[in-house]
């Protein structure tokens, strides 16, 4: 089968399930694993796909997704060239396991779908309540200015209860949304992770958190609680996911001590 993937989260997926070798062209996006999407045709950045430059890869199945806004508009390109597509669009931690399998599904290796499945869930065990003290709030951003902070309906927050956190914006049934300086004093959280969208994370910046007027004097600006989580652990519906969890459940345990 002749795939190409239009997004970093399938092309890590086809490679877990074990079918690299059929990946035939990727976006310009992909990175890992890099040994593999390394000498492989690019079709474009998520937003821009050349969707003639797909067609001209003769693909048996082309990944899009409907996660990122604005990628409806190139699934809607894939279909007017008749080109056979998935384009998943999870939100919740159980819906990536979902993806998974239905990926695995159309591949024919229904087996491995759930082996990948089952891996991830065993990495990914609830912490153990802590006796001692509340779990801490930790606010997670994807863009710094303005703040915009996944909301209930989104993977990390499933990520952050796994890993024994609090999602400051847990009552909220969205994916994510902007918040205000004013909001984010007020929802006090007790560490910042920031996953900024886009950016690699040798140029993420916490100064920008750290030195922003509006949140002197709370605890997490105080004592430095600022942590870096790389996008490709936390914004991507993959089995990298278990990487951000693993990060967020050292963040919690550190608060701890």
């Amino acid at each position: 089968m002749r795939i190409v993937s239009l997004t970093c989260s399938n092309t890590e997926i086809v490679c877990a399930l074990g079918r690299a070798a059929d990946l035939v062209g990727v976006d310009d996006h992909s990175d890992f694993p890099t040994e593999i999407v390394v000498g492989l045709p690019r079709v474009g950045p998520d937003l821009d796909i050349d969707v003639d430059a797909v067609a001209r890869l003769r693909p048996d199945l082309v990944l899009a997704s409907l996660t990122v806004p604005g990628h409806e508009r190139v699934v809607e390109r894939l279909r007017a060239a008749r080109l056979p597509f998935l384009a998943p669009e999870p939100v919740s931690l159980d819906d990536v396991y979902r993806d998974v399998r239905d990926i695995a599904a159309t591949l024919g290796v229904h087996e491995a779908g759930e082996r990948v499945v089952q891996e991830m869930g065993a990495s990914m065990v609830p912490a153990s309540p802590s006796g001692s003290s509340r779990p801490p709030k930790l606010l997670v951003e994807w863009w710094p200015k303005p703040v915009i902070a996944p909301g209930r309906q989104s993977w990390v927050h499933d990520l952050i209860e796994l890993a024994g956190g609090v999602n400051p914006l847990a009552g909220e049934p969205v994916k994510s949304r902007p918040i205000e300086d004013d909001e984010v004093r007020a929802l006090a959280p007790d560490a910042f992770v920031l996953s900024w969208c886009g950016v690699a994370p040798e140029k993420v910046r916490p100064e920008v958190v750290q030195r922003n007027p509006a949140w002197q004097g709370l605890a997490a600006i105080e004592q430095g609680r600022i942590y870096c989580v790389p996008e490709a652990f936390l914004g991507r519906p993959s089995p990298r996911l278990v990487d951000g969890y693993r990060e967020l459940r050292r963040i919690v345990e550190e608060l701890a001590r």
